[in-house]
């Protein structure tokens, strides 16, 4: 199954961890990589660490900010796919959290992503992928597609990212 997580709305990461935290009660082999997240030791990269050691990877260099950057942002997704094509063999379920902020803002392709989709489908693995701007063809190929929404979030009150909430 395909499984996605987008929208403006906080809980796309949170909903990737619940989902590998079920698979792995299941008995499952799960893979999570992140596009775009430093390893920065938010607490769910922390959790996720100690619980799948080198089956988690966050393979990215923070958001996109400038154009110079890209090269770089790059090579750091290729890198990360190239991790997640070897655990795809490996796993019952691969999480690549802000896939989609990775396709959109092009250092991700639709042709690099293909073969985890067909995965997906012909080998019976799930693949679960989050971030905003999620593309039409990729709503149609998913199985699940769960939009989060924001209606209200402290930060636009002036209220800074929180311990255990944002990170």
């Amino acid at each position: 199954m395909i499984l996605v997580y987008t929208g403006d709305g906080k809980g796309k990461t949170s909903a990737c961890a619940g989902q590998a935290l079920r698979a792995l009660g299941q008995g499952m082999r799960v893979a999570f990589g992140q596009f775009m997240k430093r390893d920065c030791g938010a607490g769910e990269q922390v959790m996720l660490r100690r619980l799948l050691g080198p089956r988690f990877r966050p393979g990215g260099l923070g958001f996109l900010r400038h154009e110079e950057e890209r090269p770089a942002h790059r090579a750091a997704a290729g890198e990360l796919m190239a991790w997640a094509r070897e655990q795809a063999a490996e796993v019952d379920m691969l999480v690549l959290d802000e896939a989609l902020y990775a396709l959109g803002a092009g250092i991700l392709t639709r042709g690099e992503l293909a073969p985890l989709l067909a995965g997906a489908h012909g080998e019976g693995r799930h693949l679960v992928l989050s971030g905003r701007g999620l593309p039409e063809w990729l709503a149609e190929e998913a199985d699940l597609v769960t939009e989060m929404r924001e209606r209200k979030h402290p930060w636009r009150k002036g209220i800074p990212a929180a311990r255990g909430i944002e990170f």
